[in-house]
């Protein structure tokens, strides 16, 4: 351990309730090991694996040699959380910060959206000097100001919303072959999705390996819908597996094969050594091994949110090859990495999270008392205790009424309320504190910003209605059978002024009329268009061959909602699943 190390104390139990001690604790807890170079970072976050989705972690079927070689020369964190679901996780993971406090519950429904005044990873890299890059899944919002390039991040390679085919993303994208967003612009590739995410990963780290970079790898893989080149899968199908399970393991072990390559790449670039290397995943299996726990992705039991964490630092004061058991979560990981790179956390808001450094620089560290909190809401206003998880030592309490001791049942079985009510009641009062202090902003919105200053036209699409979940397109699967659904778009007019509505049925690159069938899709019957904002409302008649509805309307700055409809012949209602908006004077 270098000298200049500093140990962090240990922290109460009200500690991860107390921000401003919090963030005192969590960041300058250690310095880069060679004060020469400050390390780089690669954080790759996989989507849908599972605890027990890997050849190392005792999975029966699937071998990943290079992901087994990675858990062998690091630090791993064996009781290391996240939330159950997508973008939470990826809030929290970049924020230091419970998701919840930002505005992201949900994976739709305008819950998947970043407030405004949180600070991301990327943001504090890029203000220390680092390049920045993020190569994959955002899921932290598609529109200003909540795309990635205006949360820190240099250069983006990504596919839009939550997972590729979904309404955000790229008309027609299915895996192979698609078209991404470079940087904001559509790139077309001839590649496997998560061959594009490491090429473009690898060539960024080459790009900048003279200077500290932090490149942010979060694949989409492997998330439904399972798709995977053959040679990938048919190994597992010989086995006797289910198509799904088959092609969901095809995905790792091609997600394997360019963790090598992305290993070589550190070695031969001769900067293995002076990089902070992290892998982990995002929620619990979807499709894979449960590893014997309760559960899976969604799921408030262990097997929704336990997942694997290795982080290697060969130079750095980090154990290599050791497990270590300390309660851990996603909200740790900014702290720890801005301690050991040597970057300030002022400017930002108060860390959840806390440096896990003392205890990956020395495992035989005493593992704290410590509470962490995780649920999965994925409605449009957050319910107590809903789907919630207390975790404190061995035990966790499950939706304020079960008790489980993991140290006797890992597979959460027997309930243990009634044998310990002390207990249960302890762990009651802390998530009752907890839901006292991020509940605060639950009543805001992430309002879409359209009209500012340099950024042209906003282009809105159904996936961020503010509505019930079974009336949002959130999929082009969606479009594509005209769904009858609506919801309203929460938005903030940057400027008063003159304001252009283009209101479509099929995306901007699709250029389909209104009334068409396109790609096996239905042919609606539309005859009225509607929008309504700002206290106005305005309709005009939709004929053979519009491809957009255009209304032009004066709004005054400020908040507020869009809502739009198409009206067919049968007088059902459904909203406009993309929108352009422009400020035009």
């Amino acid at each position: 351990m270098p000298a200049d190390f500093v140990a962090q104390p240990r922290f109460s139990r009200r500690a991860f309730l107390c921000g401003a001690a919090v963030g005192a604790l969590a960041c300058g807890a250690a310095v880069p090991a060679r004060a020469s170079r400050r390390p780089n970072v690669v954080l790759v976050m996989t989507d849908d694996q599972g605890y027990g989705d890997l050849g190392c972690l005792g999975n029966p079927v699937l071998k990943t040699p290079h992901l087994d070689r990675l858990h062998a020369e690091s630090a791993r964190l064996t009781d290391f959380h996240v939330s159950p679901t997508c973008a939470p996780t990826r809030a929290a993971l970049l924020t230091g910060r419970y998701n919840n406090r930002s505005g992201v519950w949900h994976t739709v429904m305008g819950r998947s959206l970043l407030a405004r005044d949180e600070k991301t990873m990327a943001d504090y890299f890029a203000g220390a000097g680092y390049r920045t890059g993020l190569f994959g899944k955002w899921h932290l919002g598609d529109d200003y100001p909540y795309r990635p390039r205006d949360r820190g991040f240099q250069e983006v390679l990504a596919h839009g919303g939550g997972g590729i085919g979904q309404t955000p993303d790229y008309w027609g994208n299915e895996y192979i072959n698609d078209t991404y967003f470079h940087n904001g612009e559509p790139e077309s590739f001839e590649a496997y999705c998560t061959d594009v995410w490491f090429d473009a990963a690898r060539r960024f780290i080459t790009e900048h390996r003279d200077a500290p970079f932090f490149c942010y790898l979060p694949t989409n893989a492997p998330h439904h819908p399972y798709i995977v080149p053959p040679e990938y899968s048919e190994p597992f199908k010989a086995q006797g597996l289910s198509d799904d399970q088959a092609n969901f393991y095809g995905m790792i072990a091609n997600l394997d094969e360019n963790m090598g390559r992305l290993l070589q790449t550190l070695d031969e670039q001769g900067i293995a050594e002076d990089t902070i290397l992290i892998f982990m995943t995002d929620n619990g299996t979807s499709a894979g091994d449960r590893a014997g726990m309760r559960g899976a992705k969604g799921s408030e039991y262990e097997g929704g949110h336990r997942v694997p964490c290795f982080v290697r630092w060969p130079a750095g004061p980090v154990a290599r090859g050791a497990d270590i058991p300390v309660l851990s979560a996603h909200i740790d990981l900014l702290p720890t990495l801005l301690g050991y790179c040597g970057i300030s956390p002022e400017g930002g808001p108060p860390f959840d999270g806390v440096s896990l450094a003392p205890w990956l620089n020395a495992p035989e560290t005493p593992a704290p008392e410590r509470a962490i909190v995780v649920d999965s809401q994925r409605i449009e206003h957050p319910e107590k205790w809903r789907k919630s998880a207390v975790l404190e030592g061995r035990w966790r309490l499950i939706n304020g009424t079960e008790l489980y001791d993991l140290s006797r049942d890992p597979g959460q079985e027997q309930d243990r309320a009634a044998e310990e009510p002390a207990l249960a009641a302890h762990l009651r009062e802390v998530y009752e504190r907890w839901w006292a202090d991020v509940s605060r902003t639950f009543d805001r919105y992430c309002p879409l910003v359209i009209g500012a200053a340099g950024q042209g036209a906003t282009h809105l699409n159904g996936h961020d209605w503010h509505t019930p979940i079974e009336q949002i397109p959130w999929h082009q699967k969606h479009i594509l059978a005209g769904l009858a659904g609506n919801g309203f778009w929460a938005v903030e007019v940057a400027e008063a002024g003159e304001y252009h509505f283009a209101l479509r049925r099929w995306p901007r690159e699709a250029n389909a009329p209104i009334r068409a069938a396109v790609d096996g899709g239905a042919a609606l019957a539309i005859v009225e268009a509607r929008i309504r904002i700002g206290g106005q409302e305005a309709s005009s008649p939709v004929n053979e061959g519009d491809v957009a509805a255009d209304f032009t309307l004066r709004l005054e700055k400020g908040e507020t909602r869009l809502e739009t409809a198409f009206i067919d012949e049968a007088g059902v209602e459904r909203g406009a699943y993309y929108v352009s908006v422009t400020r035009t004077g």
